[in-house]
């Protein structure tokens, strides 16, 4: 099942990142009142917490560095709800679905998708999967596109909750993370977008540290340990991802496959 769930990230990941790739979610979000895109991210992410502390939303995110969360939570509270935030992101990822996908939206495989991956993402157990379950608290939506962005989102989380499982059990920090993801990627990790701005002392103590587990070789690339431990933290997200996707039946997971392809074509297209 890990690489049926590998399969299905690949096929839905380009919906779930719609928030973050798309124009028309941050101009929903900005519509309520915020001017910087970090505000937005929070507001629009943590939203079905409700009115919980930075703490609360620095432990689920997992991989900001100390403070970041901060800056933010709960700051955007002041500018919206969570309610409106939430209306507010469906609202722009389903307008933004309706200009890529365009006449696939009012066709039969557009519907039938979003039956079944709905069938799949609303079937997992809540436990373990806080973020998972604050989606799952929320109303189906009624329109068929916000319903696909829905269950994208349910599924994305679901995963990431997973993700961060998996880190946790292979002893991996949530900023290390994006140092294994950077250097598995042949990129410096200090060029590497989401921890570049990080301080140079902050950086240094982080891959100091990663070399001084045997991480990271004196060549400051991954040793084979440091690819085996990201290998591991890859296939257990794989195994606690595969849930959802044994509540249909073998060929409504291969008809589901065959019809979200030409769908996640067209958002990766969009979204490069």
């Amino acid at each position: 099942m890990s690489s049926l769930a590998r399969r299905m990230f690949e096929l839905v990941e380009p919906i779930g990142l719609l928030p973050y790739a798309a124009d028309e979610p941050n101009e929903t979000m900005f519509a309520l009142g915020f001017t910087n895109y970090w505000d937005t991210y929070f507001a629009g992410r943590a939203a079905p917490l409700g009115l919980v502390p930075a703490e609360v939303v620095d432990a689920l995110f997992y991989n900001f560095a100390p403070g970041e969360v901060a800056r933010h939570i709960p700051k955007v509270w002041r500018t919206t709800t969570p309610e409106a935030a939430i209306a507010a992101r469906q609202d722009g990822c389903a307008k933004a679905l309706r200009r890529i996908l365009r006449e696939h939206i009012e066709s039969p495989a557009f519907a039938r998708a979003t039956e079944l991956l709905l069938r799949a993402a609303t079937s997992a157990p809540f436990e373990g999967r806080p973020m998972y379950a604050a989606l799952r608290a929320l109303p189906i939506p009624d329109d068929v596109t916000t319903r696909m962005f829905h269950a994208a989102s349910l599924l994305r989380e679901h995963r990431g909750d997973g993700h961060i499982a998996a880190l946790v059990t292979h002893g991996v920090g949530g900023l290390e993370a994006h140092v294994l993801l950077a250097l598995d990627m042949d990129l410096p990790p200090r060029r590497f977008g989401r921890i570049h701005h990080l301080p140079a002392a902050q950086l240094d103590a982080l891959i100091d540290g990663m070399s001084a587990r045997g991480l990271i070789g004196d060549d400051g690339w991954l040793t084979d340990l440091g690819r085996a431990v990201k290998q591991r933290v890859e296939d257990l997200t794989d195994d606690l991802a595969a849930k959802p996707y044994e509540s249909l039946q073998p060929h409504e997971v291969e008809e589901l496959m065959s019809l979200l392809e030409p769908f996640a074509s067209l958002l990766r297209a969009a979204q490069d």
